[in-house]
Parts: structure tokens; C-alpha cells; sequence
């Protein structure tokens, strides 16, 4: 049975992650001095409806979504509706004089896109306005000091659960921000989700996040015509300061399918974004160097190319395997290398640099078309770094990352479009702890003097995610403007997208964030892990489509594709015998519908109209004769019309 937990931490010292083979991990530190907190009761949980293979009944279904799973009476004697203090500190009730008023207004837009026909309950339930109601948790002991309670309502096995609600902090004593965690854990005490906010202190800040309950690796709930609950909840609040509060106001909800998420995405954002209307004026040139109508001739639209591009890592093991070279080269623009290029792979051993599995990889990619980024010059995580590098006093560094640079960038000029220069800035800081704070600008400027042609990437993990305080949007963007001031030439902010049970209006936000930057943002790293079939193909899904109707986004890579050649289990789109899962099947179709061809014949204005994606295109004309002629074009951004004149 899950537990809930919220928890405050200080920002400083910035956490080092942990580090996996070929990635990093966020690895929470917070510190353990106690703090008084303030928690409103209202806590929301909401619902994104995804395939779940059990028998409940349609209607049934329905009235869950946008349920608040914790409820929320105010009747109690004590006013704490329910919550218990969990540890040694003492709980009191207390209220605000007004509420937010931001949150009003949402709550009131959620209750609005139901029916009116849904259940009383569930209306009022929709329809709770914030009551500025909240508990304070005093007298902590320690950072485990907080709140606790049931989860009162039913959390369906393998469906996502979005967190969400307005946090606050004060104190006397309190600077800074610190990062309020909210934490779903099953009985064994196995985290599923949750969430995080940095707040400053005596300033709201809203908190999103999301939890779901797999059961993958456990025997399955017994789920009868109502799944059990799976409270308690519990929160817990750790800080730098006793003397602090932290008021947390979780009270709106936000519930929708992902069905119904998914047709919006694509009949209107996508539409929006991605589309342009296109007028070709076709006409025949004749041998006196005239035109000539070819009205009711026959034509056809086919897009070769998409704008916005989509592509993956790729491996020099996984490329000896036809269905992996097949897969590749059917349904993916780009390429990225996952390890052949980095730094600890192609001088393992101090002086011994070799590219050839890189070559090798480039070559091939160079042949079927597929342009390369190129991940990446350095690694900002001290535990990615290789040993010998990381006992290099500071002159002797600075002498290898410049000979770096040269090494690399100029063997490569004019063949990577893409750098990701330092990766993962926001999680290490081994090069400026070293050699101070100017070295990752001195890494973009040395970079675009030696090869001026490719973009210069930034590139981290969590960001889309609401999970992890070192890695907010607003902490990225912060550190692309600090790059900036000193001189460094970013083109580009690259979201990994390593994400767990996504929300897409999470990264919808997320995204927004990032594009007041006026930068192109990638997906640079996507991979989704579920080891149900129908669960991992819709998140990915969730993720490609709320990726592909962002404006701000201009390519999308995955970070592999089948079993036995990907970093994250249970994550493949083909399986090890080469055959489709559904995630594949789900992502080829989705290549399919973001494709836009289009038939018929010239009307009697001389005119052939169609409405198409963004990209490159090639038409082909029959005419009278039987004649075949072909022309290219190209299909921009932009609201209006897009007319062309096609003389064949």
C-alpha cells in the first residue's frame, strides 16, 4: 500500500549523482535539521487514463477520473481532517484569509471540461475550490518529523496519477530556496513517484509531479469490480532551519485520458504547429517557352523529409544485427553515437585516443543519409570521467581538455549539424570545480573557433520531469544565460527525456519554460521504461506527441530501440527476434501520420491544394501524354498560405 511523503531540502550543496555505465542517476541529499512545516489539507492527486487490462466498468472508469484520491472533510474535531503527525512533532490547523486566487480560477476551468451529466460527488469533487485551509507540523526533531495519512480513495494498478498544488515557505531564519519533495512509496517502501518544487522562501510555488503503481515485479493486486485502496499516505519535511514553515496548498486537479489528450495533440496543436496550407499553381511549359494549363492532368504530393527530425543513439554492437540495422534505417532520420564518441571511450588510457568505432559507425550513417550529432566533447559528472583524467592536477587538465577540443572537433569539422559540448551541467561540476567557473563557456568558444558550422548544444536529464530540484527549468535556463553572459555561443538546449509514468501537461510547462530562451530545444535522449507493452507504448506516446506540438521543439532522438542494445530495460520498440512490440508498432504509425501525401487532379484554375506537415516534398505530374515529370519543394513555417508556381 503506498505511502505519500513531502519532504523540504536546501539547495545547498548541490547533490552529486550517481553514475550508471553509460549515465547518471539523481541521487537526493538534503539536510537534517529540523524545520516547522505547514500543509494544507486539500492534497490532489488526478488521474491520467491509460490502457489498464482489468474489467472495471466504463462508467465506473469515468467517475475516477479527476477524483481527488485523498479526501477532504473539514469536520474533524481538530481540524486536521484526517492527518497524523509521523515522527515527534505536533500538528495544528489554521487558515488563510484568502486563498490563491490563480487557483480558483483553475480549479473552476478543470470542473468545466466534465459533463454536466457526471456524478454529484464527482462535481463537487471537481469543483472544490481552495480554502486556504492548512496544518502546521511544529517542533520537528528531525528531517522524518512530518505528516501523515490514508490515501482514502483507489490508485488503479499500471494508470498514472498526476500530483499537483501550490507550495509555500517561511521563516525568519530561511533563505534561499529549498526543494519541496513529494514522495508516493508502497508499503515496502519501493518509491513509485512523486514530485518536487524549489520555493523560495515567502513565495508560492507550485508543485507538480506523478506517481503510478506497476506491480510489475510483485504479485498482482486482487482487483474486484472496485481495486482496494492503497494508502496511507505520509508526508515528511526536512530542512535547514526549525524555525522555518512550509505551507503546502495542494488543491487543484487536473484529470484527463490520454486518449482524449492525444486527439487534441494531434487535431489542434499539431495541426497548428506543424502544417501549413499549400497551393501549387501547375502549369506546362511549351516549346516557345509558354505556359499552357494542364488542368484535370493528375498529380501526386510526397513528403520525403519531415522538419522536424527524429533519430537515435545507435551502437556499434547493436549495428552487427540486420533487424537492428533494418529498424534503423527504415524509420529513423538521425543518428547519435552512445558511447563511441565520448571522452572515456576513445582514450580510455592517457594517449591512446582512438575513433575507430566511431569512424565506423559515421561512415555508415554518411551512407544511408542519416547526419550525426555529436554526443559528446565532455561529461560534467565526476563519475563519468575516466580515472586517469580525474588525477590530472589543474594545469595538467586544462592542457588535456584543450587537447581534446583540438583532437575532436577538428577531425570532425563540418560533419556533426549538433554538439552537446558538457554534458549534464546541471547534475557535475568537475571541470569548474577544477579549473573555475568561465571552463564550460571556454568549452562552447573553443568549440565554435575550431569548427564554426555546428550547433552548440546544452544537454541534462529531469528536466521535463518535476522530479528533480538540481534540474528545473528555470535553473537550466539560468545556466544557458550564465553560459551566454560569458561569451559561449549555445544554439540549442537538449532535454534528454529519460522520464518514468510522464504527464504531458508537465512537460508541456516545462517546455514553455525552456522556449522564452528563443533557442532550439531537442529531445535528445528519449526512452520510456514499462515492462507492460500497452503502459510503455503509451508513455511514449504521450511524450513524442506533446514533444512534436511544441513549437520550440526541432527534433526529437531516441535513445535506443530494441532489447539487448538499450541502456534502460523493459524500453525496447522491437524485441531481441526482431518483432514489433507495441511501442514499436505505435511508433511507426505515429511516423506514418506525421507524413502527409496527397492525390488528385489539377482543378480548372490551374491549381492542386492539400494541407501538409512541414518539410520537404516531391510532386509528380502525369500528363496527357502519359508523361511523368517530378519537381521538389519545400513546405516553412508560417500562417499564411503557401502558393507556388510549378512549371513542368
Amino acid at each position: 500500500m503506498p505511502l505519500v511523503s513531502i519532504s523540504l531540502a536546501r539547495q545547498q550543496p548541490q547533490p552529486q549523482p550517481q553514475h550508471s555505465s553509460n549515465h547518471t542517476f539523481f541521487d537526493p541529499s538534503v539536510s537534517s535539521a529540523p524545520v516547522s512545516i505547514c500543509l494544507v489539507r486539500s492534497c490532489r492527486l488526478s488521474l491520467l487514463d491509460q490502457s489498464v487490462d482489468m474489467a472495471f466498468a466504463e462508467e465506473e472508469t469515468t467517475a475516477h477520473l479527476g477524483m481527488n484520491l485523498i479526501e477532504t472533510s473539514y469536520d474533524s474535531e481538530d481540524g486536521l481532517a484526517g492527518w497524523a503527525p509521523s515522527g515527534s512533532c505536533t500538528l495544528s490547523a489554521h487558515a488563510e484569509d484568502e486563498p490563491l486566487p490563480s487557483l480558483a480560477a483553475t480549479l473552476a476551468t478543470a470542473a468545466a471540461a466534465y459533463d454536466d451529466d457526471s456524478d454529484e460527488e464527482v462535481q463537487q469533487q471537481r469543483a472544490r475550490k481552495p480554502s486556504g485551509r492548512y496544518v502546521l507540523a511544529g517542533h520537528r526533531a528531525s528531517d522524518t518529523d512530518g505528516l501523515c495519512r490514508a490515501i482514502s480513495r483507489a490508485p488503479r494498478p499500471k494508470v498514472t496519477y498526476r500530483v499537483a498544488g501550490w507550495v509555500g515557505l517561511e521563516g525568519a531564519a530561511v533563505e534561499g530556496s529549498h526543494a519541496v519533495h513529494v514522495e508516493v512509496r508502497v508499503d515496502d517502501g519501493q518509491r513509485v513517484g512523486g514530485g518536487v518544487a524549489v520555493v523560495e522562501s515567502g513565495k508560492w510555488g507550485e508543485i507538480k509531479g506523478s506517481f503510478r503503481v506497476d506491480d510489475d515485479d510483485k504479485p498482482p493486486l486482487k482487483i474486484s469490480k472496485r481495486a482496494r485502496p492503497i494508502g496511507p499516505a505520509r508526508a515528511r519535511c526536512r530542512s535547514s532551519s526549525r524555525r522555518s514553515m512550509l505551507h503546502s496548498l495542494f488543491c487543484y486537479m487536473q484529470a484527463s485520458s490520454s486518449s482524449d489528450e492525444f486527439e487534441s495533440l494531434r487535431l489542434s496543436d499539431c495541426d497548428t504547429v506543424r502544417k501549413r496550407d499549400v497551393v501549387l499553381k501547375v502549369n506546362q511549359r511549351t516549346g516557345d517557352d509558354t505556359t499552357a494549363s494542364v488542368a484535370g492532368a493528375h498529380i501526386q504530393v510526397i513528403q520525403v523529409q519531415n522538419s522536424v527530425p527524429i533519430g537515435t543513439c545507435i551502437t556499434k554492437a547493436g549495428m552487427q544485427n540486420p533487424a537492428y540495422v533494418d529498424f534503423f534505417t527504415k524509420h529513423f532520420d538521425w543518428a547519435v553515437l552512445e558511447n563511441e564518441l565520448k571522452w572515456y571511450y576513445t582514450e580510455a588510457v592517457q594517449g591512446q585516443v582512438s575513433y575507430a568505432d566511431a569512424d565506423e559507425l559515421i561512415d555508415f550513417c554518411d551512407r544511408h543519409g542519416k547526419p550525426v550529432r555529436g554526443h559528446c566533447i565532455f561529461w560534467a559528472v565526476e563519475n563519468s570521467v575516466q580515472t586517469w583524467v580525474r588525477a590530472l592536477n589543474a594545469n595538467q587538465l586544462r592542457a588535456a581538455v584543450d587537447a581534446r577540443l583540438r583532437g575532436l572537433v577538428s577531425r570532425y569539422s563540418g560533419r556533426f549539424p549538433h554538439y552537446e559540448v558538457n554534458n549534464e551541467m546541471l547534475h557535475g561540476a568537475f571541470y569548474t570545480q577544477r579549473l573555475g567557473d568561465d571552463i564550460n563557456a571556454h568549452m562552447f568558444r573553443e568549440t565554435a573557433r575550431i569548427d564554426p558550422a555546428p550547433a552548440l548544444f546544452v544537454n541534462d536529464y529531469n528536466v521535463e520531469s518535476a522530479n528533480d530540484p538540481n534540474a528545473t527549468p528555470e535553473k537550466y535556463v539560468a545556466l544557458v544565460t550564465d553560459l551566454q553572459r560569458r561569451g559561449a555561443p549555445v544554439g540549442g538546449i537538449g532535454v534528454q527525456g529519460h522520464v518514468t509514468h510522464p504527464v504531458g501537461d508537465i512537460i508541456c510547462d516545462a517546455l514553455d519554460k525552456l522556449a522564452v530562451t528563443g533557442l532550439p530545444v531537442w529531445i535528445t535522449e528519449l526512452d520510456v521504461s514499462a515492462a507492460d507493452e500497452s503502459v510503455r507504448a503509451d508513455d511514449l506516446e504521450i511524450v513524442l506527441r506533446e514533444a512534436f506540438a511544441h513549437p520550440a521543439v526541432e527534433g526529437i532522438m531516441l535513445w535506443g530501440f530494441m532489447q539487448g542494445h538499450m541502456w534502460r530495460s523493459h524500453g525496447q520498440l522491437v524485441n531481441a527476434d526482431g518483432k514489433y512490440t507495441q511501442a514499436g508498432n505505435m511508433f511507426a504509425g505515429l511516423r506514418r501520420e506525421w507524413t502527409s501525401h496527397a492525390r488528385g487532379k489539377v482543378d480548372g484554375n490551374g491549381n492542386f491544394k492539400f494541407r501538409g506537415f512541414h518539410g520537404t516534398y516531391q510532386v509528380l505530374l502525369t500528363t496527357a501524354a502519359g508523361e511523368v515529370k517530378k519537381r521538389t519543394f519545400d513546405v516553412n513555417k508560417g500562417d499564411a498560405p503557401l502558393v507556388l508556381d510549378m512549371d513542368f
